[in-house]
């Protein structure tokens, strides 16, 4: 006992935790969860929303992640790939990845090559309808010589090769439990989307749709000490200042996720003493998206296109650059984010190396918003107060999803719209069916059936490559793809899909640089389909009784919850 006790000293002496260090798989109890966006499904590969992509992320994983200085480290595999090691060849056409050896899927049944290879094969099958196909853009083959071994062939040389089957939007499905699930067939197959065989370190139990996920410790978790926890608790609903509040005041849970609340309310809770904020920069950017097409769900499902049907105002660039300029972002981040948040005119705000020197909207300007609608022929004709042109009012749905703040920046940018002459009718939708990916709701933020709409979403990594890739053409959701493509205001221009196409493949960094910033850019500055707003830091909450965990903005925000413990 002693010595125990000696031990424990000297490691409190060197800054090391020292509960950390005696863990033992389960001895921890229960850990609770709350994401006041309820998970809707736990697949990744058939949902666009982060709730589902990180709730999946405990239970399986890809073969590669990012930490929280966005460096690649490996999961499932025994290094990362690189040129010098032999892993990524010469002419960057291939990556070569081992597996560790022994792994096993949380049903006691090895891990191969073969499950990796599937995973590819379901994402970019064309019927299947996946929400992470840009992750395997340009991909041409997936080989596997042997049961721990996986060759990715590209079409050209891919100076990132890190994109498939690296991060939590690219894991490794089980193909013994989804081979019957490829194609049209994929959102068909509701137990395994809810329940997914794994390797991470927990397993779903029992799953209740928009409402909570039950799960206990992967007996078969590589790591025999770990997880800490026996069984974790990932409840939805609500909103984000009561699941704030849930942590930093009452103490029933242990960790809330996207406590997007005001700099007054977070102040407010901090006095609870109970827990504390945990908050970080990284790629999460709050926008509105202009809808290319025209919305009306009235059109045959298919034909929502820019060249069959597009929107009826927002195809007038001018008309789209004017609502931006009278946007006054400052007023916004004052009021939503205070220090967690950064007015910006970017889609991709960092890292620094890729941000564009884009801030020509940071400055309100209404009376050259109003000269520019003039100019595009919109002029109140009766005097109401709003535009009209060719008989039309201009008339504007804009929708997001239930959040106090998103309600409070809806409320101000109506404001500003109306005052240039806008007539804006807003919807809010929960959140749970918003971010869902249902191919039968027509709620969904892929479905888009409004004119605008605001959300926020980040990328895996440090390069922007996937994350443009999916502004493609081919990336449009559609009902040929189960309403779950990545291009959600259905932009579309050729000199894009072509920029995309060279970033693909130049090497040179300060080239690629270059090139993301053009391509930013032309979704921004020069044809404002997309309208960044804050670049929001991440804010959530953790409960003063919860370890280990470091917030991460570059992966899935509960990417080490393998090493949380209860501080005791």
């Amino acid at each position: 006992m002693k010595l125990k006790t000696a031990l424990l000293g000297a490691a409190a002496a060197f800054g090391l935790a020292p509960v950390a260090a005696q863990a033992e798989r389960g001895a921890d109890g229960e850990v609770k969860v709350l994401y006041y966006q309820a998970v809707s499904i736990v697949n990744p590969y058939l949902s666009s929303g982060t709730k589902d992509v990180e709730a999946a992320s405990l239970v399986i994983e890809p073969l590669a992640g990012f930490d929280q200085d966005g460096v690649l480290f490996p999961r499932l595999a025994t290094e990362i790939p690189t040129v010098d090691n032999g892993g990524v060849s010469a002419d960057l056409t291939s990556i070569t990845w081992k597996l560790k050896e022994g792994l096993l899927w949380s049903d006691g049944t090895p891990v191969t090559s073969e499950d990796v290879k599937f995973s590819w094969e379901y994402c970019t099958h064309p019927e299947g309808g996946c929400a992470q196909a840009a992750r395997y853009e340009g991909v041409v083959a997936v080989e596997t010589p042997d049961p721990l071994t996986v060759v990715v062939r590209f079409d050209a040389p891919k100076p990132n090769p890190y994109q498939a089957f690296v991060g939590s939007t690219s894991p490794i499905l089980q193909k013994a439990q989804f081979a019957a699930c490829v194609g049209a067939a994929a959102s068909t197959c509701t137990a395994q989307n809810n329940a997914p065989i794994g390797t991470g370190p927990f397993r779903v139990v029992d799953f209740k749709v928009n409402d909570v996920v039950q799960m206990e410790a992967n007996p078969n978790y590589r790591d025999p000490a770990k997880p800490r926890f026996a069984t974790l608790t990932l409840k939805g609903g609500g909103d984000a200042a009561a699941a704030a509040r849930a942590v930093m005041e009452t103490g029933e849970f242990d960790y809330a996720w996207n406590t997007q609340i005001n700099p007054e309310l977070q102040a407010q809770m901090k006095a609870g003493g109970k827990g504390e904020f945990v908050t970080g920069f990284g790629t999460l950017v709050e926008r509105i998206e202009m809808n290319m097409t025209d919305p009306s769900p009235g059109l045959p499902e298919g034909e929502r296109s820019t060249v069959k049907h597009p929107h009826p105002i927002l195809s007038d660039e001018r008309v789209r650059r004017a609502l931006s300029m009278a946007i006054d972002r400052n007023v916004l981040n004052e009021i939503g984010y205070g220090q967690a948040g950064r007015p910006t005119c970017n889609l991709v705000p960092s890292p620094a190396a890729f941000a564009s020197d884009n801030t020509g909207c940071l400055t309100q300007d209404m009376a050259g918003a109003k000269a520019l609608m003039a100019e595009a022929g919109w002029t109140d004709t009766n005097g109401d107060g709003i535009l009209d042109k060719d008989g039309k009012k201009l008339s504007i749905l804009y929708q997001t999803s239930v959040n106090a703040v998103r309600q409070d920046f809806q409320a101000l940018v109506k404001g500003w719209w109306n005052e240039l002459g806008v007539e804006v009718e807003l919807k809010a939708i929960d959140a749970s069916v918003f971010f869902g990916g249902d191919p039968g709701s027509p709620d969904t933020f892929q479905k888009f059936y409004a004119d605008v709409e605001m959300y926020a979403n980040n990328f895996d990594g440090t390069d922007p490559e996937p994350y443009l890739s999916q502004y493609l053409c081919d990336k449009i959701p559609g009902p040929d793809n189960q309403w779950q493509g990545e291009n959600i205001n259905r932009f579309c221009d050729p000199a894009y899909d072509a920029m995309v196409a060279e970033l693909a493949r130049t090497q040179d960094f300060q080239a690629r640089t270059e090139l993301a910033k053009k391509l930013n850019d032309m979704l921004t500055k020069d044809s404002m389909v997309v309208v960044p707003l804050i670049d929001r830091g991440r804010l959530s909450a953790r409960s003063n009784t919860l370890g280990g965990v470091v917030l991460n903005t570059w992966d899935s925000e509960l990417w080490n919850a393998a090493d949380w413990y209860r501080v005791k």
